[in-house]
């Protein structure tokens, strides 16, 4: 972040803890919260759970997983409170770049809403010039939701933070109390360990992300049932298959069959689509794709 300070930044449980906290802290019934789709289901659903009006603001493989910012106007209301990105996206590996944000931000500044958005894959970039900022660093009421599971590959420690301004931080901090209070010490230490490394963790995390994805993109343009939109973030992606079967079905033949495993897209209501994570050892991808392969010659 460019400009926070400790008095900025609660300790959580994951992301996972910070994006309950920050919806159970702020949403309250009767208002309207718009978010992305695709995505993290707890981010409409949590929401959904604590009498919001959830309006989704769709994301299309056509404009490339990226929203549609005069289709969000038509979503705004007077009694937005809130909306909700997550970027990197999760399970599409779109980014949305400074001036998509700021867009985004100068929408919700007309209504007074929050924008919150989950950045647990944010540090991780195909590219160095895809770096993007932090909405902290871009919206006065933004909030951001971070983990040290997946850019920095310490997700035995289940830790994550949010950040925001100090008055909604303390209002987090206040509805921690009602949930898990604190988190290890034993964990913050070991966290506060690795922060000194961060650097050396973030280049390293990137370097093995970076050749799986030339290495997932190769197979992609090679496999004739399959297609992508290619992620700019993250170490995840959201495939197109185009096979006559829903994509739960292939997951479960895929398992049973290859010993494989992916993630069906009618998890995120795309039973045309699978989630694949590069995050792996390369090794492990490589031959993970052979098996995918060898899978997919059936329906040829």
């Amino acid at each position: 972040y460019k400009d926070v300070n400790p008095e900025n930044v609660l300790v959580t449980g994951g992301a996972i803890e910070a994006n309950f906290n920050s919806f159970y802290s702020l949403v309250e019934p009767g208002d309207t919260v718009i978010s992305v789709f695709p995505t993290y289901q707890q981010l409409f659903s949590v929401p959904a759970g604590f009498g919001a009006n959830v309006k989704r603001l769709l994301l299309t493989l056509e404009n490339k997983w990226l929203p549609d910012l005069e289709a969000l106007k038509d979503l705004i209301d007077k009694k937005t409170k809130m909306i909700v990105l997550n970027n990197p996206n999760n399970p599409c590996g779109s980014l949305l770049d400074e001036s998509m944000l700021n867009g985004i931000c100068e929408i919700a500044e007309e209504v007074g809403a929050y924008v919150h958005c989950d950045e647990a894959y944010r540090g991780l970039y195909i590219k160095n010039s895809y770096s993007t900022p932090s909405i902290v660093d871009i919206y006065e009421k933004g909030i951001a939701t971070g983990s040290f599971s997946k850019p920095f590959s310490l997700t035995g420690l289940r830790l994550g933070w949010i950040t925001a301004d100090e008055e909604t931080i303390y209002k987090c901090m206040l509805h921690r109390d009602y949930t898990t209070i604190s988190k290890s010490m034993l964990d913050e230490a070991l966290a506060s360990l690795a922060m000194d490394y961060i650097d050396s963790i973030l280049e390293r995390n990137n370097r093995i992300v970076r050749e799986n994805h030339t290495i997932l993109d190769g197979w992609v343009r090679k496999e004739p049932l399959i297609e992508w939109i290619p992620p700019k973030a993250g170490s995840v992606g959201f495939m197109q298959h185009n096979l006559d079967l829903p994509a739960s079905k292939v997951c479960l033949d895929l398992m049973e069959e290859e010993s494989t495993f992916l993630v069906p897209g009618d998890c995120f209501e795309h039973p045309d689509h699978l989630r694949i994570g590069y995050g792996n050892p390369k090794n492990t991808l490589m031959e993970g794709l052979k098996r995918l392969s060898r899978f997919l010659e059936r329906y040829l």
